[in-house]
């Protein structure tokens, strides 16, 4: 081996990364739109509008509004349902303690003896032909202490209320 060749051998080897030529890589240049004349590059202004305004149908319905109460409003809803309940339980314990709706008021008692094919039905009927003749039968049983209608028998003497 010559000299020379040794010598570039060892050049090549300590020679700095500096010394070595960069060979441009071929890139791509980034792609333009073309230019109009007369436009801006500025940005427009955007604007909301539905697709019927621009003649297109909406494809999407939008969700109603949810319900947003106010302070008052809370306060009203309140006390519009306390007023509400409370007349409902008011009423539900008139009508169980009977003042609302108290039934017949019997005044007196009379003895009446029962004929042949005579029921305690028929007796409420004739004897009080305005009242209920369930509530008046319920209290012919408790007067005279039957436990069924059918414990009355012809000839009987029974105490019948009498309502005013």
């Amino acid at each position: 081996m010559s000299t020379a060749a040794v010598a570039a051998e060892v050049l090549g080897r300590h020679r700095s990364p500096e010394a070595t030529p960069v060979v441009p890589t071929p890139t791509k240049a980034p792609r333009r739109r073309p230019r109009i004349e007369g436009a801006s590059t500025d940005r427009m202004p955007v604007r909301g509008c539905s697709g019927e305004e621009l003649g297109r149908r909406a494809s999407v319905q939008a969700e109603p509004a949810t319900l947003r109460l106010t302070r008052r409003g809370r306060m009203l809803l309140t006390a519009v349902s306390v007023l509400v309940f409370g007349a409902a339980i008011l009423v539900l314990g008139l009508r169980v303690a009977g003042v609302l709706e108290p039934g017949p008021q019997f005044t007196h008692t009379v003895p009446v003896q029962v004929a042949p094919g005579q029921t305690l039905w028929s007796i409420a009927q004739d004897t009080n032909p305005g009242q209920d003749p369930a509530t008046v039968v319920e209290r012919i049983a408790n007067l005279n202490n039957l436990t069924t209608p059918a414990d009355i028998t012809p000839g009987q003497t029974l105490q019948i209320p009498v309502a005013r």
